[in-house]
C-alpha cells in the first residue's frame, strides 16, 4: 500500500482550517504535515518536510498564495482555496490541480482529490508495480469513504439521485451523478454506454444485439452511444 500524501494547509480563517482538517483526516490516502496562517510561515516547511499536497488559500496576509505559489522552485501539487471565483483563471494558468470556493463541500472536496490521484499516478519516473498503487477513485457511500480499485469495478448504474457502483467485492451506493462519476475514471478504461450506465471496458464478455455482457449483467447499448461504442472497440479488433 502507498504511503499517505503528504498535506499542507495554508489558510489564514480558522473555520475554513478546520473544515479542511476534518476532511483531510476523513480521507486515508492523506496525511497531514502542517497547517499555517501565512505564506511566510510556510516558505520553509514545504521546502524541509517534502510536502506533496497544498491546499492553498489565495487571498492571505503579506504575500497571496498565487504569489507564494511563484517563489518556490520546485512547487508541489496545489489545490487552491477561495471565497473569490474570480481568480480561478490565474490559479489554473499555475497548473493548480483544481480550484476550491468556500463554502467546500465534502463531495467537491473529494472531487479534487481524486484529481490529485489521477495526476500522481501518471506522473513521470513512477515505476509501473508503484502506479497500481494509485489506480483507484474515492467514493463516498453510506457515511463511509471507500477507497475502490478501478480493476474491481465492473460498471456503475444511475438509479434516480444516486449511482450504484458494482465491484468484484459488492457495490456501493453514492449520491453523485453519473457524469460526475465519469470525470473521475480514466476515459481509456471506462466508457459510457447509456443515459444510466457506465462500464469498465477490460470487464466486456461479448457483444450481442443492443447488450453488452459485464461479468453476469446485460448491459443495454442506448441508440445515442452505439455508434460510438463500435467505433471505439473496432479500432481495437474487438
Amino acid at each position: 500500500m502507498s504511503s499517505p500524501i503528504r498535506c499542507m494547509i495554508i489558510e489564514d480563517e480558522p473555520l475554513a482550517q478546520n473544515v479542511l482538517k476534518k476532511y483531510i483526516d476523513e480521507v486515508p490516502s492523506l496525511g497531514l504535515i502542517a497547517v499555517c496562517s501565512n505564506a511566510m510561515e510556510a516558505q520553509d516547511i514545504v521546502q524541509t518536510k517534502n510536502i506533496q499536497l497544498l491546499f492553498l488559500d489565495i487571498n492571505l496576509p503579506k504575500l497571496s498564495g498565487v504569489n507564494f505559489l511563484k517563489t518556490l522552485p520546485d512547487p508541489p501539487l496545489v489545490i487552491f482555496t477561495t471565497a473569490y471565483p474570480e481568480f480561478a483563471v490565474e490559479g489554473f494558468e499555475l497548473d493548480a490541480i483544481d480550484y476550491l470556493v468556500k463554502p467546500i463541500s465534502f463531495e467537491r472536496f473529494l472531487k479534487a482529490i481524486n484529481k490529485v490521484l489521477n495526476k500522481k499516478s501518471r506522473q513521470p519516473g513512477n515505476l509501473p508495480e508503484d502506479k497500481n498503487a494509485d489506480d483507484f477513485i474515492l467514493l463516498k457511500a453510506d457515511k463511509k469513504v471507500y477507497k475502490i480499485n478501478l480493476e474491481d469495478i465492473l460498471y456503475a448504474e444511475a438509479t434516480g439521485d444516486y449511482v450504484k457502483v458494482i465491484t468484484l467485492e459488492g457495490q456501493y451506493t453514492a449520491n453523485i451523478t453519473l457524469k460526475k462519476l465519469l470525470e473521475d475514471l480514466p476515459a481509456s478504461d471506462f466508457i459510457r454506454v447509456h443515459k444510466s450506465y457506465i462500464i469498465s471496458a477490460s470487464k466486456i464478455k461479448f457483444f450481442e444485439g443492443n447488450y453488452i455482457k459485464v461479468g453476469q449483467t446485460d448491459i443495454p447499448i442506448g441508440a445515442a452511444f452505439r455508434e460510438e461504442i463500435f467505433s471505439r472497440f473496432k479500432e481495437k479488433n474487438i
